[in-house]
């Protein structure tokens, strides 16, 4: 791209980059320790996608950003050709298979959640001594003592075939979280391809203002949905997911900015060829 962004911009804009990955080792870090109460006994390749889909996703999608980022404002557009072309899109198609693997893994974990059978007692405090975990919110646990056994509600639950119990407020409130990650993660998607679009159509060099401004539209409505899912998990006190959510968003008004000026250079090249 030959237009310039001032200096403070592209600064703040590869700080928001940096945050992004170092939230795939925070996401590691909180999956790695939910493996201590789910596959406690270990885990088979088909179960990766359940108990590492935020860091696969979010590793994923780091990987997805900068290649947008090259192809929207670092690479010039002659250089955007042949092999660069292909292998930018080559691993782009690759991002986009795992993105799609890690959304059917937040799928799976909802179904997980889903997975319950009512427990007989109505006490929790009684499943003391028999290695159950307590629910605490989604993909957090803690070993049932006799500290917090006395604050879980008298309706319990059995999650997911594992030794993890919840009582009825517990277990809705994170089947919540579960649909709203199954829902951001499908917005996202949809985002991706609505952009993948404008920036194959701009490579083409054919700028058409109807398809630019539905495209608006459409992202417009798939943000705000995100935006609505990252203010959800504020309110529920889900910190990181709000945090990542939130970085996501503004990189991406970063790429949406970069396209802008994209599309409004070659507009203004293609103005000048059609006046000669």
């Amino acid at each position: 791209m030959d237009h310039q962004t001032p200096l403070w911009f592209t600064g703040l804009k590869y700080i928001v980059y940096a945050l992004l990955l170092a939230n795939v080792f925070f996401f590691l870090q909180e999956e790695m320790r939910a493996l201590e109460h789910t596959f406690s006994d270990g885990f088979t390749a088909g179960d990766i996608i359940q108990a590492f889909a935020a860091t696969i996703d979010t590793g994923a999608w780091v990987i997805l950003l900068l290649l947008f980022e090259l192809e929207t404002s670092v690479l010039p557009d002659e250089l955007i050709k042949g092999r660069v072309k292909w292998g930018l899109h080559g691993i782009r198609a690759i991002c986009y298979v795992f993105i799609v693997y890690a959304f059917y893994g937040y799928v799976v974990e909802l179904q997980m959640l889903y997975k319950v059978a009512p427990l007989a007692t109505v006490d929790a405090c009684t499943l003391l001594g028999e290695d159950w975990s307590l629910l605490v919110t989604i993909d957090e646990y803690l070993l049932l003592g006799t500290a917090n056994c006395i604050e879980v509600g008298t309706e319990l639950w059995q999650v997911g075939g594992f030794n993890i119990v919840a009582d009825s407020a517990v277990l809705q409130d994170v089947q919540w979280l579960a649909w709203t990650d199954v829902f951001n993660a499908a917005a996202w998607i949809l985002v991706v391809l609505v952009l993948e679009f404008d920036v194959r159509l701009q490579l083409r060099g054919g700028i058409n203002l109807r398809l630019m401004r539905t495209n608006l539209v459409v992202k417009g409505f798939l943000y705000s949905v995100l935006l609505g899912a990252a203010v959800y998990w504020w309110f529920e006190g889900d910190f990181l997911d709000f945090w990542d959510a939130f970085l996501w968003l503004f990189a991406f008004v970063f790429i949406e900015s970069n396209l802008f000026a994209w599309q409004a250079e070659t507009l203004e090249q293609n103005l000048e060829i059609a006046e000669h």
